[in-house]
């Protein structure tokens, strides 16, 4: 019997590999168990045309990530936060107060968990972020900090 394995399974395979295995293993277990389907030429050619699917999901995605990646490059965010008498901000800049300020000011929305810190943002000046965008696609945010 030849089953299409939807699920990896430890002993047989990875999911989208095609299989030869016994009847009673193929439909007692596999089947049974929703790792994997009867192999007809229909859940072959479903199966190729969701995987075509995801491929060219996945490649939108990648490209809108590229293209946020320039935009985000060449943008220079200015954030006005309270300074005290020593010249030192009062509390320091966070990740969310950067993205919220982001989406003010460009209309740009980053998760604040995408955007890296090095080290806490303590006083005034220039400052470069990594943000993750997905996909092994990052982008540096340059972030100006005066005081107010």
């Amino acid at each position: 019997m030849k089953v299409l394995l939807i699920k990896d399974v430890k002993t047989l395979g990875k999911a989208g590999e095609l299989k030869e295995v016994a009847d009673g293993y193929g439909k007692n277990f596999l089947i049974g168990k929703g790792l994997a389907l009867h192999a007809t030429t229909e859940v072959l050619n479903r199966w190729k045309a969701e995987q075509k699917r995801a491929a060219e999901n996945e490649a939108k995605e990648i490209a809108v990530a590229k293209e946020l990646a320039e935009k985000l490059n060449a943008t220079k965010l200015t954030i006005k936060h309270k300074v005290g008498a020593n010249g030192q901000l009062i509390g320091s800049v966070t990740n969310k107060e950067v993205s919220e300020t982001l989406e003010d000011q460009f209309s740009i929305m980053i998760d604040k968990k995408n955007i890296s810190l090095d080290k806490k943002i303590k006083s005034v000046g220039i400052y470069e972020l990594d943000c993750k965008l997905g996909h092994s696609i990052h982008a540096t945010l340059k972030v100006d900090i005066i005081g107010e």
